[in-house]
Parts: structure tokens; C-alpha cells; sequence
């Protein structure tokens, strides 16, 4: 089998048989793409004569070309996925990235706002317009659900349950979760579809919940614009993207002493190991945790 046969089935594999996201899909063939060229230089068609030595020269070569060690480590990811694929298939006997050592990166966390900070950012929008109604809608919901920024854009208005205080969530892999929200996000909600997505959407022919002044679906960008700039209305001068948004979110239910499988849950990640990334609490709040538990505190 030629290498981009075996790109082609593997990628046709994580669409139809694991129900990978376009998106992810999308990005594990961007990186494949970049192997098989690399592959192709090296005078290699066949799939079976690459080995571990043209494995590591790929990483070499990425290192030249400057990028990160993160971004190596996601494409040796990518390379791991499809040649294990090939040996559960039979296509290779062997795996040439069994003896290649991942990068070592440290992990980078996201920004974390105080409490009083996430305050200062909710009461941004100027709610006397229509733009600030759904900005305060949408950042209500987003930091009440601790959504990621792709499922906040994607919701629709029938995944709302503004009753029961609930909102349906696609995640990453195509998982559906049900986040509860608190009454703060509901009653902006309500509002929102009270007074401004009517004019948004006149027809009732949008499925979208946030809808922008063109009429059509809000995008990441788009929120992420509008979040640096209630950012900066709020006189935060931390570098802010939604995903610090988010992450505040978790660190604020673990210091205010919620279940780490609880937390994991509401942000629908699939392994707990991916949540312990949000139990680096501030150390403010570690010692005032030891001056409360700790017998001579």
C-alpha cells in the first residue's frame, strides 16, 4: 500500500468508524500530509519501507522548520494513531514509532480570573443595547456551564431547558453532555430571547442561539473579539481568551470545594488526568485553606 492510500483509509476510518469531528479529522490529514510529503522526498512510496529513522527525521525536520515542541508532540500524536491503525490492520508488522520518545513539553495553563475579576467581566455588557444583552447572555452561560468556545457557538435554541436551568452541549468527538446553569444565566437568557434574537431572527428559521447582526450564527472569532473587549471595559489587563474563561470556571467550583469527578464531568473530558490540569489553585487560596484546616493556623 502506497503512503497516501494508507493516509486516506486511516483518516476515512477516524470519520466512519470513531466519529471524529470534521475538524479534528481535518487537522490530523494536515499533519499526515506534511509525513507523506517528507516520505516522498526520502524516496519512500510504500508504506512498509518507512522505519523508525525516517520517523525521527521527521521530527527533525519539523524542529527546523521552528516549530514548537508542542506542535511536534501533535504531529508524533497524529503519526502514533495512524501507524498503530496500520499494525491493528495487518498493513505493518511493526510499528516505526514504537521506540521514538515524545517531546517533552511543559503545559502551559490558561489564564485564571479572581472571582472578583469574572464579576467585574459579567457586568461589562452595556445591557441598554442589543449587542450588550446577548454579550451578557453569552458570557453568562459560558462561564455558568464552563462551556469551550466551539460548543458555546454551536448551541441551539432547542438545547436549551431554561425551566430546569440545563443546556445540551456537543463536545469534542461528537459527545453530548447536560451542563446546568444558575438562575444569573437564565434570567440573561431570557432576556436575550426576549428581546433581541426575534429581531435577529424574524422568519424563526435559525436553529443557532447567538445570533450575530447579519443574522448568521456567531463565530469563535467573533465571541473572542467581543470577549478582549468587555475585557478591557471590565479593566482586566490579563491577556484573556475564552478558554481562560472556561478554566476559571473549574478553578472557582474546585475552590469552592467541588468533586474533581464532578468537575470533570461538566466539562466532558473523557480522561480525569486532562481535569487535574485545573488543580493548580492560586496560592492565596491554599493558604487561607491551611490557615482555616491546620491545627495551629
Amino acid at each position: 500500500m502506497d503512503i497516501d492510500a494508507a493516509v486516506t483509509s486511516y483518516l476515512t476510518t477516524l470519520t466512519v468508524e470513531r466519529g471524529l469531528a470534521r475538524a479534528t479529522v481535518d487537522s490530523y490529514g494536515r499533519d499526515l500530509a506534511k509525513f507523506a510529503l517528507l516520505m516522498e522526498m526520502r524516496g519512500h512510496r510504500a508504506i512498509a519501507g518507512v522505519a523508525g529513522g525516517d520517523v525521527a527525521a521527521f521530527l527533525v525536520s519539523l524542529a527546523d522548520a521552528g516549530l514548537c515542541l508542542r506542535s511536534q508532540a501533535r504531529h508524533l500524536s497524529a503519526l502514533r494513531g495512524f501507524f498503530r491503525h496500520l499494525v491493528e490492520e495487518r498493513v505493518l508488522a511493526s510499528d516505526p514509532c514504537a521506540r521514538i520518545d515524545r517531546p517533552r513539553t511543559r503545559r502551559r495553563l490558561p489564564t485564571v480570573l479572581t472571582v472578583t475579576e469574572v464579576r467585574a467581566l459579567l457586568a461589562a455588557p452595556d445591557e441598554r443595547t442589543a449587542r450588550g444583552i446577548r454579550e451578557a447572555a453569552m458570557i453568562q452561560l459560558m462561564y455558568a456551564a464552563g462551556l469551550r468556545v466551539s460548543e458555546l457557538c454551536s448551541v441551539q435554541v432547542g438545547d436549551l431547558n431554561l425551566e430546569s436551568g440545563f443546556v445540551s452541549v456537543l463536545g469534542k468527538g461528537g459527545k453530548r453532555r447536560v451542563v446546568p446553569f444558575h438562575d444569573v444565566a437564565r434570567a440573561r437568557l431570557e432576556r436575550y430571547l426576549g428581546q433581541v434574537r426575534p429581531g435577529l431572527d424574524p422568519n424563526g428559521s435559525r436553529r443557532a442561539l447567538f445570533l450575530t447582526h447579519r443574522r448568521g450564527p456567531m463565530t469563535r472569532q467573533g465571541f473572542w473579539k467581543a470577549l478582549s473587549r468587555l475585557a478591557l471595559c471590565a479593566g482586566i489587563t490579563k491577556s484573556l481568551t475564552p478558554h481562560g474563561l472556561r478554566h476559571s470556571f473549574a478553578t472557582h467550583l474546585l475552590e469552592g470545594g467541588a468533586d474533581l469527578r464532578v468537575v470533570q464531568t461538566m466539562l466532558g473530558h473523557a480522561d480525569i488526568s486532562t481535569t487535574q490540569i485545573y488543580t493548580h489553585l492560586s496560592g492565596e487560596h491554599l493558604r487561607r485553606m491551611h490557615e482555616r484546616f491546620h491545627p495551629r493556623g
